[in-house]
C-alpha cells in the first residue's frame, strides 16, 4: 500500500471567489490575476512529484510557457542553483508536513518541467512588470511562428504575428529582408486587428514561390516590436525514381547491406522495411535496420532467401507511403536442405557449415570518428558489426560511466541514445563488438556545440521621469554568441543620439530619463547554430497607485499549507506596497510571513488563527490605493482508512476500503483511478462512499487502484495494487530438437503465470492416422522446465502441445508443433482383453481391444485370430482381421476353445501371443431341482433344500439356482393382498438357501428353477407353504391433541399390517417437567378401541406416549408422540429453578414479615379513631369540590384508588383481575399457601378473610395495603 500526498493548486494559493481577470502568469504582481489563481509552485511539493495539483490545473498558456521554457537551454544550467536556492526560501509549501510516514515512501524526483516552473514561479515574483492596457505603452509581440515554419502545400499559408500596445499596433513584413507589399498580391491578405498573413491558393499558384525568409513589424508612436525571422518552406515528398534491380547474389554467412537511399523529402520521411506483399520484416539482432534506412545483415542464412525486402518511406505531412522496388536474394549455400529444426541449433552454423569468423564493423567503418551534437537536442550514436556467430554489441565512455538516467539501448544494443545533451556529455565513446571468435573496437569522438541561450534576457523597463534604469541582454552558447542592439527595429549605432542612454556591451544604461526616451529595444544573439532574438520596452509614465484586482475577494485555503496572497498593481513610480491584518498597524513581513518585490504576501504555515481580513496598501509620492482579501483556512482532507494490496483468485469478490475525514463545509467527492487513469465502474463493480467492490474479478481487473478524494481546495490519494491470480496463459514457440528415431527434444517458451506460479506442464499429441484430431497426454513435467526429451513410438506422425498448469486452473493448450514421424518396426506386443464368449447357442465371438497408434509401430496394421478345441489335438483355425473381433460359427453348445490373437503390420509380426480360453454359446437349462423341501423358520423366513441338477443338463456355466414365490392369500379374512411374483436368488452349484422378508399370517406358492447365462430352465414343482402369526405393525396416525389444560385426547388407525389376529392395544404414558420424571402409567384397550381421552395431573407438566398393536405373538413396533409444550413453560421453568434456591425462600420470608407488620400498623390507627367513611353509593366517586368530610377525616388519593395495571373494575367498584386461561391464580388452586407444581409461590402470602368480612369491608379493600397485596397476587 502506498500512499500519495497531493493538494490541489487552489488549495496552496487559495480559491478566489470574485469574478475573473484576464491573466494566466504564475505570480505577476503588477498584471490582471485571474479569479481562480493557478499556484505553478504548488506543483512541486519538496520531494513530492504532483502533477495533479499543478499541471492538470494550469490554463493552456502557462502550459505552453513551461514548455518553452524547457526548449531554452539556458534554464537547464541554472536548474541546480534554483533548486537550492527554493530549499534555502522554501517558497513553495514550506509548511507541509509529512504525517504518515508511508509518505516518505511515495516521494519520487519530480521531471524536468517541475524545476522549469518553480524557476519561472521565482522569476515571475521579482521579474518584469506589465503595464495596464488602458495605459498608454509600446507594442509587444505576443504570438508568432515557429522559426522553421514548414507548411502543408495542400492548406493554405498561415504565419502568424500578433501584438499588444496602446495604441493598437499597426503591422508590416519583410520578406528576404526587403519589404513585403502585401497590397501588390491579391493572394496575401492580412488579418484583421492583427499581423497574421494569410497567402490563399484557393484560386491557383504555387505555394514554392513563397518561401524565403519573413519579419514582423508592430509599431505604433511610442515604438516598433520585431518577431523572430521566420524561415518558410513547403514540404515536399519526391517520388521514388523508378529502377530495376537485379537479384542481390550472397554466400551463406556473409555480410549483406541492402540501401534504401529514400527521395529528400521536407521534412525527412519515416523508413521501415516490408516484403513486397506488405508483411513487416522481422528483426533481430542479426537484421536490423540503420539509423540511415538501410538494411544490414550481420550474416546470411538460407531462410533469409524466403522473402524479398522492399524499403517505405512514410511522408509527415502527405501521408503518403512510398514504395520502392523489392530487392530479392539469392543465398549461395553449401547445405541447401533448409532444414527448419537448425533454426536454434546451439551450433547452428557449423550444422550447415557456414565458416566462422571474428566480428567487423559495418557501420561506422575503420576504428574511429567524431560526431557533434547541439546542447539539448539527442545523441544517437550507432554501432553494426557482421560476423559468425551474429556479434553482441556493448557500448562504454572512456574515463567514466554512462548517463544512466539520459541513456538508453536501442535496436538490438546497436544504437546509443543520450538525451538532452550537455556538455558533461562530450567525450570519447566506444562501442565492443565481439563474439566468440573474438572482438574489435570503435571509438566516436564527441564534441557538443550550443546555440545560444538565456542567462539573461531583456525584460520591459517602466521609469518614472526622471528615474535610472537598464536593459541585460546576457545569452551563452558554443560559440560564445555576439550582442546586437536595436531600437524600434534599426540599429542603435544608426539611431538618433540620446545623452540619457549609454551602451555598454550587453547592458544598455538608462540615466534621468525623459518622456522622450519611450521606444522598443531588441537584443539579438548569434553564432553560428543560431540567434535569440528578444524585444523590450523602456516606458516612461506618471501615475498613481490602482489596483487591478477585483475588491474584496474570498480566498479558502487548507490548514498547514503555504499560500501567497496576491494584491496585483501598478504605478509610476513603483509604489511600495504593505500588508495589514484586522485593520492592526503593524506591516506583515518576517516571521511566518513574507513579501516579495511584486507585492505578494506569502504566508509559510496556514494557521487557525491566520484566518482574517488582509489589507494591501500600495504607496507612490503621486498617491496611494488599497484592496482587501479576506482568508478562510479549512481542514485538509485525509483519507485515514486506505485501500489495501489485495492478491485475490480470479472470479471473487473484492473491496478497497477508502474512509475519508474532510472539512463539513467544503463538498467532498471521491473517485477511483485504475493504473493513473479514471476507472469506468460497470456493471461488476460497486462504487460507494467508502469503498469500491469488484465483483468477479478477471484478469483484466489487475493493476494500482487509486482512491482520490477532493474538494474544491485539495485532494488526497491512496494507493492500492490489486493482483490477480490466474490460470497461465498458453506456452508459446514450441521447438523440436535432437530428433532421434525413438525420441525427441521439445522446447518451449513459458507464457506468463498470471502472479500463480506454474507448478506442472503437460505434453500432449496427435497424429493423423488412427485418431486424427484427438489428443492424448504424453508426459507430465515440473513447473521448473522448459525443454524434455520425449520417448516416441515407431511409425506415428506426431504432433506435440503443451498445457501449463498452477493453483488456479490449466492454460489453453499451446499451438501444436511441428510434425515429426518416426520410421516403422515390428509390433512389440499383442492386443489385450482377448474374450470368447458366445452371442447365441452355435457361435462363439472373439474380440479384443484394439491396440493405438503408439503401440501399432507400422502400416496396415492386423491382427492374426487362430483358434481350436480345447483338449483336442485338432489343427489351429486362423483369419486375418482388420476389425478388433471374429465370430466362429457352428459351434458346439458350450464346447472350451484355445484362442489366439497376434497383431502383425507391414514390418513384421508381433510376439507369439498367450493363449485364452473362451466357450462358445449356451442354450437354456433342461432340467429343474428336484425333491424341493421347504421348512418354516419364524413368521417372516422359510428354509429350502434340492437337488442339484446333473450338469450335461445345464447347457452353459451355471450361474444360480432361483425360487419363484408369491403371497397367494392371509389368513385374516377380507384383507386384501399383492400376489405380486418375486425370487430369491442363490448364485453357485448349491442345494440350500434361505427366503426372508415374507408377509407373517399368508399362504404362499413356490417355483425352483436353474439359470445360466442364456436365461432360466424348467420351471419345478409348485409348493405350498403357510407363515405363522407375527406381531403387528405400528398403529398408523398417531395423533395427540390437547383442546383444554385438563384434558388430552389420543386416536390412532388400525396397523397397516397386523400380521395376525389383534388381541389389543398397549399405551404407555408418563409425564416430564424438563428433567424431571413422573410414574409410567400402563393402560390396555381392545382392538376396536381407536380414542383415549387423558385426564391432565397438572397444567404445566408435558406427556410422552408410547402406542404398540398386539397379537397372541407379543406387542408390535411401537409409535411414540408428545403433548404439545404449553405457551408459558418456559416461564415455570424458570420459577422452578428459582424457587428452591435458598435465598429466595429467605427473600419470601422478610417479604412476609414486612406484610405482617403493616397489618399490625393498619389495625392500631384505626383502633385509635381513624375514620374511613364509607359511601352510600358506591357507583357514584366523591366529588373535586369536596374532597374532605367534615368532621375533618379523608379518603385515600386517586393513586390508591387507581386499578393495578391488567385489572379491571367491576359495577360494585371493587378491583377485580383479569381472568385469563394460564393466569397464576388458577395454577394456584383457590389461593392455598403451599408451593405449586411448578414451584409458583403466588398465593401463599395471601390472608384468607371470611365472605362476611370481605363483603363488609368493599369499599376499603382496595385502600388496605393488606388488600393492595392480595390483588397483586
Amino acid at each position: 500500500m502506498r500512499r500519495l500526498a497531493a493538494r490541489g493548486a487552489a488549495g496552496d494559493v487559495g480559491e478566489v471567489a470574485a469574478p475573473a481577470a484576464d491573466s494566466t502568469d504564475c505570480a505577476q504582481g503588477r498584471s490582471p490575476r485571474p479569479p481562480r489563481l493557478i499556484d505553478l509552485c504548488a506543483i512541486w511539493d519538496p520531494g513530492v512529484f504532483l502533477p495533479a495539483a499543478g499541471w492538470k490545473r494550469a490554463s493552456g498558456t502557462a502550459r505552453r510557457r513551461l514548455n518553452e521554457a524547457e526548449a531554452v537551454s539556458g534554464l537547464s544550467s541554472v536548474r541546480e542553483a534554483q533548486v537550492e536556492r527554493l530549499e534555502a526560501a522554501r517558497p513553495c509549501r514550506p509548511g507541509s508536513r509529512e504525517r504518515d510516514p508511508v509518505l516518505r515512501m511515495a516521494r519520487q524526483q519530480p521531471p524536468p518541467w517541475v524545476h522549469t516552473a518553480i524557476l519561472l514561479c521565482l522569476l515571475n515574483l521579482t521579474g518584469a512588470i506589465e503595464i495596464p492596457m488602458d495605459l498608454s505603452q509600446p507594442p509587444t509581440i505576443t504570438k508568432q511562428s515557429v522559426k522553421d515554419h514548414i507548411v502543408d502545400p495542400r492548406d493554405n499559408i498561415l504565419i502568424e504575428c500578433e501584438a499588444k500596445g496602446n495604441p493598437a499596433p499597426s503591422f508590416h513584413w519583410t520578406r528576404n529582408s526587403r519589404f513585403f507589399n502585401i497590397a501588390k498580391d491579391p493572394r496575401v491578405s492580412m488579418r484583421r486587428r492583427s499581423g497574421t498573413l494569410v497567402i490563399d491558393f484557393r484560386s491557383g499558384g504555387r505555394p514554392e514561390e513563397y518561401e524565403g525568409e519573413y519579419q514582423c513589424f508592430a509599431r505604433n508612436k511610442f515604438g516598433t516590436a520585431l518577431s523572430n525571422r521566420i524561415r518558410l518552406q513547403v514540404s515536399k515528398s519526391p517520388l521514388w525514381p523508378k529502377e530495376n534491380l537485379d537479384p542481390v547474389v550472397v554466400q551463406e554467412g556473409a555480410p549483406l547491406m541492402l540501401q534504401c537511399n529514400p527521395p529528400p523529402g521536407l521534412p525527412s520521411p519515416v523508413i521501415f522495411w516490408m516484403s513486397s506483399s506488405m508483411e513487416p520484416i522481422t528483426q533481430d539482432k542479426r537484421v536490423s535496420q540503420g539509423h540511415n534506412g538501410d538494411l544490414y545483415f550481420s550474416n546470411v542464412m538460407l531462410q533469409d532467401m524466403q522473402t524479398d525486402y522492399s524499403c517505405n518511406a512514410r511522408f509527415h505531412f502527405t501521408h503518403t507511403i512510398q514504395q520502392k522496388n523489392a530487392f530479392t536474394l539469392k543465398v549461395l549455400t553449401n547445405n541447401p536442405y533448409n532444414d527448419s529444426s537448425l533454426r536454434n541449433h546451439p551450433d547452428m552454423y557449423s550444422a550447415r557449415g557456414v565458416a566462422e569468423r571474428t566480428p567487423s564493423f559495418m557501420y561506422p567503418q575503420g576504428t574511429a570518428s567524431s560526431q557533434m551534437v547541439l546542447r539539448g537536442m539527442d545523441l544517437l550514436l550507432e554501432c553494426i558489426a557482421s560476423g559468425v556467430p551474429t556479434p553482441d554489441i556493448a557500448w562504454y565512455k572512456k574515463g567514466g560511466d554512462l548517463p544512466s538516467d539520459k541513456a538508453k539501448f536501442e535496436n538490438f544494443n546497436k544504437a546509443l541514445r543520450i538525451t538532452n545533451v550537455s556538455e558533461e556529455d562530450s567525450g570519447e565513446y566506444f562501442c565492443l563488438a565481439s563474439n566468440k571468435m573474438g572482438s574489435i573496437r570503435h571509438t566516436i569522438s564527441v564534441r557538443v556545440k550550443a546555440a545560444p541561450y538565456w542567462l539573461d534576457e531583456p525584460k520591459n523597463l517602466i521609469l518614472a521621469p526622471g528615474e535610472d534604469g537598464r536593459l541585460v541582454c546576457r545569452a551563452n552558447g558554443n560559440p560564445k554568441p555576439t550582442v546586437q542592439w536595436m531600437v524600434n527595429g534599426e540599429p542603435l549605432q544608426s539611431a538618433p543620439p540620446n545623452p540619457n542612454r549609454e551602451v555598454a556591451g550587453d547592458t544598455i544604461i538608462f540615466r534621468d530619463t525623459q518622456i522622450s526616451s519611450r521606444a522598443v529595444y531588441q537584443c539579438n544573439t548569434s553564432n553560428e547554430h543560431g540567434y535569440l532574438l528578444a524585444n523590450a520596452f523602456v516606458s516612461v509614465l506618471d501615475v498613481p497607485p490602482r489596483m487591478l484586482s477585483p475588491r474584496n475577494q474570498l480566498i479558502r485555503v487548507i490548514l498547514y499549507n503555504r499560500t501567497r496572497l496576491d494584491c496585483p498593481f501598478f504605478g509610476s513610480p513603483i509604489p511600495t506596497l504593505r500588508w495589514f491584518k484586522n485593520g492592526q498597524g503593524s506591516n506583515l513581513d518576517g516571521g511566518n510571513y513574507h513579501v516579495y518585490e511584486n507585492g505578494s504576501l506569502e504566508i509559510k504555515m496556514i494557521r487557525k488563527e491566520d484566518q482574517g481580513i488582509y489589507t494591501c496598501v500600495a504607496t507612490n509620492i503621486l498617491g496611494k490605493a488599497e484592496n482587501q482579501v479576506r482568508l478562510e483556512v479549512k481542514d485538509p482532507t485525509r483519507i485515514y482508512r486506505m485501500p489495501e494490496d489485495q492478491v485475490v483468485k480470479r472470479g471473487t469478490t473484492v473491496q478497497l476500503e477508502c474512509r475519508v475525514k474532510h472539512d463539513p463545509s467544503l463538498k467532498l467527492a471521491v473517485s477511483w483511478l485504475k493504473d493513473d487513469e479514471p476507472l469506468y465502474i460497470g456493471n461488476r463493480m460497486k462504487k460507494e462512499d467508502d469503498s469500491l467492490t469488484i465483483f468477479g474479478v478477471a484478469e483484466r481487473d489487475q493493476g494500482s487502484y487509486t482512491c482520490v478524494a477532493s474538494t474544491e481546495l485539495d485532494q488526497d490519494l491512496a494507493k492500492a495494487s490489486l493482483t490477480v491470480l490466474g490460470r497461465p496463459d498458453r506456452p508459446r514457440d514450441l521447438e523440436l530438437t535432437d530428433l532421434a528415431e525413438r525420441s525427441v527434444r521439445l522446447t518451449w517458451i513459458p507464457g506468463d503465470d498470471n502472479n500463480s506460479p506454474i507448478t506442472d506442464y503437460v505434453v500432449q499429441f496427435e497424429e493423423d492416422q488412427f485418431q486424427p484430431g484427438v489428443w492424448h497426454d504424453h508426459s507430465k513435467f515440473p513447473g521448473s522446465v522448459n525443454s524434455a526429451v520425449l520417448r516416441l513410438s515407431p511409425y506415428v506422425n506426431y504432433q506435440f502441445r503443451v498445457i501449463a498448469i498452477n493453483e488456479v486452473g490449466s492454460s489453453h493448450p499451446s499451438l501444436p508443433s511441428e510434425r515429426y514421424r518416426t520410421s516403422g518396426a515390428p509390433p512389440e506386443s499383442n492386443p489385450a482383453d482377448v474374450k470368447g464368449e458366445g452371442t447365441r447357442k452355435n457361435n462363439m465371438e472373439i474380440t479384443w481391444t484394439p491396440m493405438n497408434a503408439t503401440s501399432a509401430f507400422g502400416p496396415n496394421l492386423r491382427y492374426i485370430v487362430k483358434w481350436r478345441r480345447r483338449e483336442t489335438r485338432e489343427t489351429w483355425n486362423n483369419v486375418t482381421v482388420w476389425g478388433s473381433r471374429y465370430v466362429v460359427g457352428q459351434t458346439p453348445v458350450y464346447v472350451p476353445y484355445e484362442i489366439r490373437v497376434q497383431a502383425e503390420n507391414d514390418f513384421g509380426k508381433g510376439p507369439e501371443p498367450d493363449t485364452v480360453i473362451g466357450y462358445s454359446g449356451e442354450d437354456y437349462p433342461r432340467a429343474a431341482p428336484t425333491d424341493v423341501k421347504i421348512r418354516v423358520l419364524n413368521s417372516t423366513a422359510i428354509s429350502l433344500q434340492w437337488n442339484r441338477v446333473y450338469p450335461d443338463t445345464v447347457q452353459g456355466q451355471l450361474r444360480e439356482y432361483r425360487a419363484y414365490y408369491w403371497r397367494e392369500s392371509s389368513l385374516l379374512k377380507n384383507l386384501w393382498v399383492s400376489q405380486k411374483r418375486q425370487q430369491a436368488s442363490f448364485p453357485g452349484d448349491r442345494p440350500r438357501g434361505v427366503v426372508s422378508r415374507l408377509f407373517p399370517y399368508s399362504n404362499y406358492k413356490l417355483e425352483m428353477v436353474v439359470v445360466n447365462g442364456r436365461g432360466d430352465g424348467p420351471r419345478g414343482e409348485t409348493k405350498e407353504f403357510t407363515t405363522p402369526e407375527g406381531v403387528p405393525s405400528a398403529p398408523r396416525r398417531f395423533r395427540v391433541r390437547q383442546p383444554n389444560l385438563e384434558t388430552i385426547n389420543l386416536e390412532w388407525d388400525h396397523p397397516e399390517h397386523p400380521n395376525g389376529i389383534l388381541i389389543g392395544y398397549t399405551l404407555k404414558y408418563v409425564a416430564f417437567n424438563g428433567t424431571k420424571l413422573g410414574k409410567q402409567i400402563v393402560e390396555n384397550f381392545s382392538p376396536n378401541q381407536t380414542k383415549f381421552t387423558v385426564q391432565r395431573a397438572d397444567p404445566v407438566s408435558r406427556y410422552r406416549f408410547t402406542l404398540s398393536a398386539r397379537t397372541q405373538v407379543g406387542s408390535g413396533e411401537a409409535v411414540t408422540e408428545e403433548s404439545p409444550a404449553p405457551p408459558n413453560e418456559a416461564y415455570t421453568n424458570n420459577q422452578a429453578d428459582i424457587a428452591t434456591q435458598g435465598w429466595f425462600i429467605g427473600l419470601m420470608c422478610a417479604i412476609a414479615l414486612l406484610v405482617l407488620i403493616l397489618l399490625i400498623v393498619c389495625f392500631i390507627k384505626r383502633s385509635r379513631g381513624g375514620k374511613y367513611p364509607v359511601r352510600e353509593k358506591k357507583d357514584v366517586p366523591l366529588g373535586p369540590e369536596d374532597p374532605k368530610e367534615e368532621d375533618g377525616s379523608f379518603d385515600y388519593s386517586d393513586e390508591d384508588n387507581k386499578p393495578l395495571q391488567g385489572s379491571q373494575t367491576s359495577l360494585d367498584g371493587t378491583i377485580k383481575q383479569q381472568e385469563s386461561d394460564d393466569s397464576l391464580v388458577d395454577y394456584g388452586e383457590g389461593g392455598e399457601g403451599q408451593f405449586n407444581e411448578d414451584g409458583s409461590f403466588i398465593g401463599q402470602y395471601t390472608v384468607k378473610k371470611d365472605k362476611e368480612e370481605t363483603e363488609g369491608n368493599e369499599s376499603s379493600e382496595a385502600t388496605s395495603p393488606v388488600n393492595a397485596i392480595y390483588s397483586l397476587a
